[in-house]
């Protein structure tokens, strides 16, 4: 694709694009309730996992200029019921948070991404965009990405453009030589596409499309986007 020849640059998204992100956040989660329950019982006596969730979402419709700030919901939404529980609140929201984010780095990645991720960045500059609070750094990906944004940093989440401008000012490069690597039609693609980022869709399921702006490319995993970026690695990908 003539397209693709322009491309210096990859964006990747994180939660779903490099790991299955629900099983990890339900084990991070029970860990937590698990560490509440023998730490501050009482708040394990007044809640449970669902319902901490409940107080985290009304704290986002509560606080919508802050919705975008997962840290920042889970500390508040811990604070809050350890207090009404009688405890310290901070303490909680400090102890927790711990807990929680230790647990929540502990991802299983796609057999195919590490290689995958290895193979372009010899060829390509790397950055890792997600409106979640996983730290490349504490994953040990900081010799794979040349930065990192999230949410937090620029303010606002995907699909909002202010993290795919945020990424073109740091590469300097113009917003057709970037390509985005995501799982989410509207967040990754749609998000992308509407700052003028060309796009790839990592469709995982085979799932029939659903957003209203076609990606530029849809690879079943990474290992497919590295033969189609660099085609002399075509034998790396099984075709089975």
């Amino acid at each position: 694709m003539t397209m693709l020849a322009a491309i210096q640059a990859i964006t990747f998204d994180l939660d779903d694009t490099l790991w299955d992100t629900l099983p990890v956040i339900r084990a991070a989660e029970e860990e937590l309730f698990q560490w509440l329950a023998l730490r501050y019982p009482e708040v394990a006596r007044q809640h449970d996992i669902d319902s901490l969730k409940t107080v985290r979402m009304k704290l986002a419709s509560e606080h919508p200029e802050r919705a975008h700030d997962l840290t920042w919901l889970r500390r508040e939404s811990l604070r809050r019921v350890g207090e009404a529980a009688g405890y310290s609140g901070e303490a909680v929201a400090d102890g927790g948070f711990e807990v929680f984010i230790a647990a929540r780095h502990n991802v299983a990645f796609f057999d195919d991404a590490l290689p995958a991720l290895t193979q372009l960045r010899r060829s390509f500059r790397l950055a890792a965009l997600s409106n979640g609070n996983a730290d490349v750094y504490r994953l040990g990906l900081e010799h794979i990405f040349e930065f990192a944004l999230s949410a937090v940093d620029v303010g606002m989440a995907k699909p909002h453009s202010a993290m795919f401008e945020a990424a073109r000012q740091r590469l300097g490069v113009a917003p057709h030589e970037i390509l985005h690597v995501g799982d989410h039609p509207e967040h990754d693609i749609e998000g992308a596409a509407a700052v003028g980022l060309r796009t790839a869709w990592i469709n995982r399921d085979g799932q029939a499309w659903s957003g209203n702006v076609q990606p530029d490319l849809e690879v079943a995993d990474l290992q497919h986007l590295v033969v189609t970026l660099l085609p002399s690695n075509r034998d790396q990908c099984n075709h089975d």
